[in-house]
């Protein structure tokens, strides 16, 4: 299988990704906005029709305008109700922008469908290259804010008396969750982003409350599904993106056994 160079290119550009999306997809589960990143799926299609439509990578269309969106999400609306609405909001238009510049350029229908439902096995090495060092960007930035990002997660109003700007941050994390979801498009496409950036998370937050360990669950959860994915992908001749998809929707199923277990357990009344 690794003989070929699309596979090798393929296994490298999904361990980038994969890293990435387990580790902002921790926190972004944290924090409950995982509609939020569901919003920058779609608005990223947008961006990346948008390219194609003017001759430029997909992948720019998707980084440039799923960073404006995060943006623009960070600053508008405080509480969790305010949000959803601007999100639902910005998911409408964008969608409807994406309409339209697929009705303007319809001899594009092919890269529409592996925008929407991504092809790891389409990754070239620049393309490689690129994706590590958005993945890079976002990992050390991450790095810097996560200390008052967890408080501000946490206990929002004890950090905003501590003086912890809560929007600055919330704009700085949108902000690389717009980076990391433009990565995980190139992997399973901006329909099932789910599968790398909220699966592998919501996984490890049922195994574990701690943050060290929950984030390298989630990570090591998001690359396993990532190369398996693609090496039955390989072998069946299914689309990679189905196999990511199920293999994160099985991993989450399994991880609320240990859990379910425990709680038939403690319902038993013992017999004496």
């Amino acid at each position: 299988m690794l003989q070929y160079d699309f596979m090798r290119h393929a296994f490298a550009a999904a361990t980038v990704v994969a890293v990435l999306s387990g580790v902002v997809g921790y926190f972004l589960v944290l924090r409950s906005q995982v509609f939020a990143g569901h919003a920058l799926a779609h608005v990223g299609f947008t961006g990346a029709t948008g390219a194609v439509l003017i001759s430029l990578a997909p992948l720019w269309g998707l980084v440039l305008m799923t960073l404006f969106a995060g943006v623009a999400m960070g600053f508008m609306g405080e509480r969790l109700a305010q949000r959803d609405v601007v999100i639902g909001l910005v998911l409408a238009f964008s969608l409807a922008l994406g309409l339209l510049f697929l009705h303007f350029y319809t001899s594009y229908a092919s890269e529409a469908t592996t925008l929407l439902f991504g092809n790891i096995l389409a990754v070239d090495l620049r393309t490689v290259w690129t994706l590590s060092g958005l993945s890079a960007l976002a990992l050390g930035a991450l790095a810097v804010i996560s200390r008052p990002l967890l408080f501000a997660s946490l206990q929002p109003e004890l950090a905003e008396a501590k003086g912890v700007r809560l929007r600055l941050y919330s704009v700085l994390f949108l902000a690389i969750v717009a980076l990391a979801t433009a990565e995980c498009a190139q992997i399973v496409g901006v329909l099932l982003v789910f599968a790398l950036m909220v699966g592998p998370a919501a996984a490890a937050q049922r195994l574990t409350g701690a943050l060290a360990s929950g984030v390298l669950l989630s990570a090591l959860f998001a690359l396993v599904e990532a190369w398996l994915g693609i090496t039955l992908a390989f072998y069946t001749d299914w689309p990679s993106s189905f196999w990511i998809t199920a293999l994160s929707v099985a991993i989450y199923l399994l991880a609320g056994l240990p859990r379910l277990i425990e709680r038939r357990a403690a319902l038993q009344v013992p017999v004496g």
